[in-house]
């Protein structure tokens, strides 16, 4: 395992795991409702930010190994994963639409690291459909971790929107992805 920038930023993105989910457990006097959701929130975006930061850097600095190319896709989805669970508890999200991401996330992963055995990664590529989806999430969680009004905005019921379109989504590229497997499904299927 290479120790470069980015590999480093995709750890700190996994550290800051615990700590997303640790702000909702802390003692009630530590934080105000609205400090927890503001922290929350903040941490959660910071973990966005190094996900394209160490992509770019990866790229940038010619810093790309098949390891980072396996821990950051996990580090995202550790992420997604734990902020869905905590909003769930939190009830600021249906645990159906978690549940959907969730599977979805576990599903194209083990496709994909079936397809890569194979040698036809290509065939299950990141599409647009699952960009979109990916940006309506991470536009979403941030807005259902902060709760309250931002600007005059009810971020609750908007990120609630947009959680719902990402689980729509989620459906939508998870059967693209089956669809340009299937081709390999069938044929390894047959006696």
């Amino acid at each position: 395992m290479k120790f470069n920038i980015p590999n480093t930023l995709t750890w700190a993105r996994i550290v800051l795991i615990p700590l997303l989910v640790a702000v909702f457990y802390l003692p009630d006097h530590w934080f105000s409702g609205h400090e927890r959701n503001v922290l929350a929130t903040c941490i959660f975006v910071l973990a966005a930010v190094t996900d394209w930061l160490d992509g770019y850097l990866a790229r940038t600095l010619g810093q790309t190994s098949a390891f980072g190319a396996f821990l950051d896709p996990v580090a995202d989805k550790l992420m997604v994963a734990a902020a869905l669970i905590v909003l769930v508890e939190l009830d600021r999200t249906n645990a159906a639409i978690a549940a959907v991401i969730i599977g979805r996330e576990i599903t194209i992963s083990a496709l994909r690291e079936w397809m890569a055995r194979i040698g036809r990664s290509r065939s299950v590529a990141v599409s647009f459909i699952g960009k979109v989806k990916t940006t309506a999430q991470m536009v979403a969680i941030p807005l259902l971790l902060y709760h309250d009004s931002l600007l005059g905005i009810d971020a609750l019921q908007v990120g609630d929107i947009l959680l719902g379109l990402a689980a729509v989504l989620t459906l939508w590229s998870m059967s693209y992805y089956l669809k340009a497997a299937w081709p390999e499904m069938s044929r390894d299927s047959e006696p």
